[in-house]
């Protein structure tokens, strides 16, 4: 393994691959370099001057400039670089199409297609509050279904999804949630839904049910927790039914092109662009260019990546919905009095990310190379095959809850500093370097770090669809699924009442 990598041949920094102490020389190709401090791993080293005011190059853009003059061998971080962004931009469609070429056979999973069209990867059973107050009794009615019914080969388990929404809310900030939750309830990892209302909630059926719209009445089920002598008893009654309906479902095998993966990042460090997140880019341009979908998020962190991305929007009508996915959010920020570029986070500048330009050039990764089909408002489906981006912040909880209510299925979520955490699907994790993934073998499913230890990206990209049509078909679940980790959460925007 090398001491440091270089990303792209216009770049005026390298990246530490180890932790290198001062005064040791290193090499970048044919030049030798002295290394004027200690380097941390995953950080940046000038491999030639840069003037104060002169662009800091990596992936082959800039990050940000030199407020100081940098020497080369030094140590180059927030104490020496600032980011160039500013405020809304105005953008011109310049478009940069590569079309992935795929050879070989359309890969397969095996999945459960619903009576809608739509295709899942799991038969479960998922009982929805529609308000934090219902909750407990929800939880209670998982535990005791989940002890009566055991899984098999075709019924995956109930599962409660409960969240702190659904009352004290106000228009839009109430609207977002009820979105969610009505896309999810009708997501098709889910055979069979009980919705459990309280009865007195802001977001009780009388308002949900029109946002939720036409429903199967065999697939969801619903009861109002205030009407009923005992809704643990009802509940139970209701969860028999869907029971019954559910196991009428079997896998079949599935083509890729049904497939829809969310793909997201949280604890980058400096090696997550260059490891992880590239891995899974090339991953993305497998399946969209088999006909699947990949849907991204996270838009905080397309801030000055974003030109990629526009560039490789389908057609001027993709490009114009990007550039108000990007200005929209920016006065999201100003609405609140917030700093547009207040990022990257510290657990980010402890693993060596130095300005949101950075970041956001690694996180884009995950897109490859795939042309941009469709832009998404939070709280829309998918609509349209191919590479996705849906409106939603970098915070994990919120964004993935999110691209999976939209239809995603299966979440690859990479990170470069560790989380457990999981989400209403299955939720593979990919590590960004050894360190924390032989940590972390409890939590990591798949340390992308085996890039720099000689394994190319496209072998590494390969046993990385091989695990999501594993996890997909399942013959195997994720570690976080396997512990049972779940949870939700909505974007709240307004006033509580």
């Amino acid at each position: 393994m090398p001491d440091v990598l270089r990303v792209h041949e216009d770049d005026n920094v390298i990246i530490a691959v180890k932790a290198l102490e001062k005064g040791s020389t290193i090499k970048d190709g044919s030049q030798e370099i002295t290394l004027l401090s200690d380097i941390p791993m995953g950080h940046k080293i000038a491999i030639r001057d840069i003037k104060s005011g002169d662009n800091v190059i990596r992936y082959g853009n800039p990050i940000g400039h030199a407020i100081q003059n940098i020497t080369q061998g030094e140590y180059v971080h927030n104490h020496n670089v600032k980011t160039n962004l500013s405020d809304v931009v105005e953008y011109v469609y310049q478009p940069n199409l590569k079309p992935v070429e795929v050879q070989g056979d359309m890969p397969t999973f095996e999945g459960y297609r619903r009576p809608d069209g739509k295709v899942g990867i799991r038969n479960e059973i998922w009982v929805i509050p529609t308000v934090f107050c219902a909750n407990g009794p929800v939880q209670k009615m998982v535990e005791l279904a989940n002890q009566k019914y055991s899984r098999t080969e075709n019924f995956d388990g109930f599962y409660a999804l409960t969240h702190p929404n659904g009352c004290s809310q106000m228009g839009e900030d109430n609207l977002n949630t009820q979105k969610i939750l009505a896309n999810l309830a009708k997501h098709p990892n889910a055979g069979g839904v009980l919705l459990v209302s309280l009865g007195c909630e802001v977001n009780n059926f009388d308002s949900f049910l029109p946002i939720l719209g036409d429903f199967d009445p065999q697939r969801i089920k619903t009861m109002i927790s205030q009407e009923v002598e005992d809704e643990i008893a009802v509940g139970m009654d209701l969860l028999d039914q869907l029971y019954e309906y559910t196991v009428s479902f079997h896998r079949e095998t599935r083509p890729l092109s049904d497939l829809i993966l969310a793909v997201n990042c949280g604890g980058s460090d400096g090696f997550s662009g260059i490891t992880a997140n590239a891995v899974l880019g090339k991953v993305t341009d497998i399946i969209t260019g088999f006909g699947g979908t990949v849907i991204m998020t996270e838009v905080p962190e397309m801030f000055g990546a974003e030109h990629i991305l526009m560039n490789r929007a389908a057609n001027k009508e993709v490009f114009d919905k990007i550039v108000s996915l990007i200005n929209d959010y920016k006065e999201y920020y100003k609405k609140y009095g917030q700093v547009i570029y207040d990022n990257p986070t510290q657990g980010n500048m402890a693993g060596g990310i130095s300005t949101l330009e950075e970041k956001s050039l690694g996180c884009t990764q995950k897109g490859g190379q795939a042309i941009v089909t469709d832009v998404l408002k939070y709280g829309e489906t998918i609509k349209t095959k191919g590479f996705n981006l849906i409106s939603g912040p970098g915070n994990d909880l919120v964004g993935i809850t999110n691209q999976e209510a939209a239809g995603a299925v299966v979440t690859v979520f990479t990170t470069g500093r560790g989380t457990p955490a999981g989400f209403a699907v299955p939720l593979i994790r990919m590590g960004s370097n050894s360190t924390m993934s032989n940590r972390k073998t409890n939590w990591i499913d798949y340390n992308a770090a085996v890039v720099l230890e000689g394994k190319n990206f496209d072998q590494a990209a390969r046993e990385m669809l091989e695990l999501i049509l594993e996890v997909a078909s399942g013959h195997k679940q994720s570690l976080a699924e396997a512990k049972g980790y779940r949870q939700i959460g909505m974007l709240r925007d307004g006033v509580t009442n």
